[in-house]
C-alpha cells in the first residue's frame, strides 16, 4: 500500500511541475485603486489555490471546535476512568 501512495503522490508531483514549467509567462493581477501585482501564472495559479484551501479550513475551523467541545461533554457525562480497559463485547 506504501508503494502505491508514493507512486499517486510522485506522478501528481511531477504532473505540477509539467504545469508549472508550461505557465511561466507573466500575467499581471490588478486591485482597485491602480495597485496591480505582476508574477509568473504558475505563481498566481497556486496563490488563489492556497488562498481557497485556507479559506476552506478556516470555515471548518467553528465546526470542529463545535464538535470537540460536544465529544467532551458527553465524555465526562458518561464518566469512564482513563484507566478502565475498553469494553468488549462476547464473542
Amino acid at each position: 500500500m506504501r508503494i502505491v501512495t508514493w507512486t499517486i503522490r510522485l506522478v501528481l508531483f511531477l504532473f505540477l511541475v509539467a504545469l508549472a514549467a508550461k505557465n511561466i509567462e507573466p500575467v499581471t493581477l490588478r486591485f482597485y485603486f491602480d495597485l496591480a501585482l505582476q508574477a509568473p501564472l504558475i505563481v498566481m495559479l497556486f496563490g488563489a489555490f492556497a488562498a481557497g484551501a485556507s479559506f476552506g479550513a478556516l470555515a471548518l475551523l467553528s465546526t470542529v471546535i463545535r464538535q470537540r467541545r460536544e465529544v467532551s461533554i458527553l465524555k465526562k457525562q458518561q464518566q469512564i476512568p482513563a484507566d478502565s480497559p475498553p469494553a468488549v463485547p462476547p464473542i
